[in-house]
Order: C-alpha cells, then structure tokens, then sequence
C-alpha cells in the first residue's frame, strides 16, 4: 500500500469530492489520462451533488448524467497528486503498472479567513473553504493483466 497525503489544498471541497469519486478504484494511467482530458475538456466530471446551477452537458450522458463540469484547479491539484504517488511508488520499488486507486478521500480543511471591505466603511468575511486529500494506492496483479489485454485487441 501507498498512502499519499497532502493538506489545506485550496480548492473547493465539493467540487474536490466529485472529482474523487470519478476516479476511485480505477488504474493509476487510466485516472491521469481521465484528469488530463478533463483539463483539456474532453471529458468533464459528472455533478450528481451539489448540482444547482451546475449547466448541462454533453459530455455527462457517457456517466448516465445531464449536468457536469470541467473543474481544472482540482483536476491539476490531482494529478499532481498522481505523480508524486507514483514517483514514491518507484522509490518503494513497487510496480507502477499494476497501481490501482483503493482509496481516496476529502475532508475539510480549517477555513482561511480574509476581509473584504464594503461601501460605507463596512467589513465583511471573505473565507475560503480549503481541503484535506489523502489517497491510498495498491498493486493489484489482474489489472495489469488487463490493460495488457485491452492493448492487444
């Protein structure tokens, strides 16, 4: 097992949450090219929560969806993520090609707290909402026995 952690990212917890769940349990080359279509708005990230005002799109009906989006910051977050995990991988001596995402989870991080300053000398919050990621990854042999499969057809 691989445990990757990393703290107070800012990014937006919800849209870090739905992110993750697109991604758990699949190969590690197969979630950094899924995060890296959705970069380039090939695919985008379903928004089964947190939906309201979410617009919809094409892309959703591959995930039995109507509304998604294309959330770049935590998709660049995770794929960084990604690769340190895999680098430390190495470094373990474990096999890259046979990684699999058991677990990935986000929790919330402590509020950061800013001013905004108003009309008539008023101030109000500006907060932003970080979050807490921690991934764990797993070889799993039959996996690698089927991306070397699905590459032969």
């Amino acid at each position: 097992k691989m445990p990757q952690n990393h703290a107070s990212r800012e990014v937006q917890i919800f849209v870090f949450t739905l992110r993750t769940l697109a991604i758990k349990g699949t190969h590690i080359r197969k979630a950094t090219k899924y995060l890296k279509d959705v970069t380039l708005k090939k695919q985008c990230v379903p928004f089964r929560r947190y939906s309201g005002g979410v617009g919809r799109c094409a892309q959703a009906k591959q995930w039995g969806w109507m509304q998604g989006r294309w959330p770049k910051k935590s998709a660049e977050f995770l794929l960084h993520m990604l690769k340190n995990a895999e680098s430390n991988a190495e470094l373990k001596g474990l096999d890259v090609d046979s990684l699999v995402i058991e677990h990935i989870q986000v929790n919330k991080a402590p509020k950061m707290r800013h001013r905004t300053y108003r009309a008539h000398g008023r101030i109000n919050p500006y907060m932003s909402s970080p979050c807490h990621t921690e991934m764990i990854l797993t070889e799993k042999e039959g996996f690698r026995n089927r991306l070397f499969l699905n590459q032969k057809r």
